[in-house]
């Protein structure tokens, strides 16, 4: 007779469905990766922040800056309020030339055009640099004008018809000069009379808003003048990038072109660094004669 034990059937057990088990850790781990990435974001944001203004302020320091226009002084090629990028490296590659619209610092030579109020605690002066570095705040010790004449340039107005000339040449700068939007009355190439030739290492600029613009007729009675040097130019203006529609470039003007100012201003530099040139060649010529006569 078997025992009741003997007769006894084993309870099953519900079997595991392992499948469900393994999504539910895998969704798991993927809330776990995800908020794991989110915490690494969070953590670089300020890395990459400050990588992204070293960068910045390295192409400020030595390619391109920005610049924000404080005065109508450069009207109607440039509005107040306009964003410019300036061109930092051009002039280490060619000279400065007539017509180029460039940003020069006027630090103890001329006096500021528009009157900023300096900030009164040290945030706020934090805010104006950052914002000047990056061309969204007015710097009063930048200036942004049209060269008219460069070294050796005889810079003249008024000719017979009104126009400025350079070397005698006439300039036509209808196409830059100030013109009111609503009688659409241009402005005259200048109302004061002026009678200029550029010294080397310096510049005569002027902006296209003549009646406004405090450009170098302006600083005449300076020690330059009027000219500004040469080595206190920032770079070239070439184009506006803010805001979007008036984004475009800032060429040279045809008139600056004309083959007859080229050969005007070789015309106009005094032949004594030529002569001195030839003279300051003779003793080396000479020299290198009685050497090809000793090895002979």
């Amino acid at each position: 007779m078997r025992s009741e034990a003997e007769g006894a059937v084993p309870e099953e057990k519900e079997p595991v469905d392992s499948t469900e088990d393994a999504a539910d850790d895998s969704e798991d781990d993927a809330k776990g990766k995800k908020k794991k990435r989110q915490g690494s974001f969070w953590k670089e944001l300020p890395v990459l922040i400050v990588v992204a203004v070293v960068l910045a302020l390295v192409i400020k320091a030595f390619a391109v800056q920005a610049f924000y226009i404080p005065s109508g002084s450069m009207e109607n090629t440039l509005q107040v309020g306009d964003r410019v990028l300036v061109n930092k490296i051009v002039y280490h590659t060619r000279d400065i030339a007539r017509g180029d619209v460039i940003v020069f610092n006027g630090l103890d030579s001329w006096d500021p055009e528009v009157q900023v109020k300096e900030p009164g605690n040290p945030v706020s002066k934090a805010l104006r640099a950052v914002g000047t570095a990056f061309g969204v705040a007015p710097n009063e010790k930048d200036y942004i004008k049209r060269v008219i004449g460069i070294p050796g340039d005889h810079v003249k107005c008024c000719d017979a018809q009104g126009r400025v000339t350079v070397n005698g040449v006439p300039l036509d700068e209808n196409s830059y000069l100030y013109t009111d939007p609503i009688t659409h009355e241009r402005n005259k190439p200048s109302n004061d009379p002026f009678d200029v030739t550029v010294k080397p290492g310096q510049l005569w600029v002027m902006g296209d808003h003549r009646e406004l613009s405090f450009d170098s007729r302006s600083h005449r009675g300076d020690p330059g003048g009027g000219t500004i040097p040469i080595d206190r130019v920032i770079g070239r203006a070439f184009v506006i990038v803010w805001p979007l529609d008036r984004m475009g470039n800032l060429p040279i003007p045809d008139t600056f072109k004309q083959k007859a100012l080229e050969k005007s201003s070789a015309a106009a530099l005094p032949a004594t660094p030529y002569a001195l040139g030839v003279i300051g060649t003779l003793p080396l010529a000479y020299l290198l004669r009685r050497r090809r006569l000793r090895a002979s």
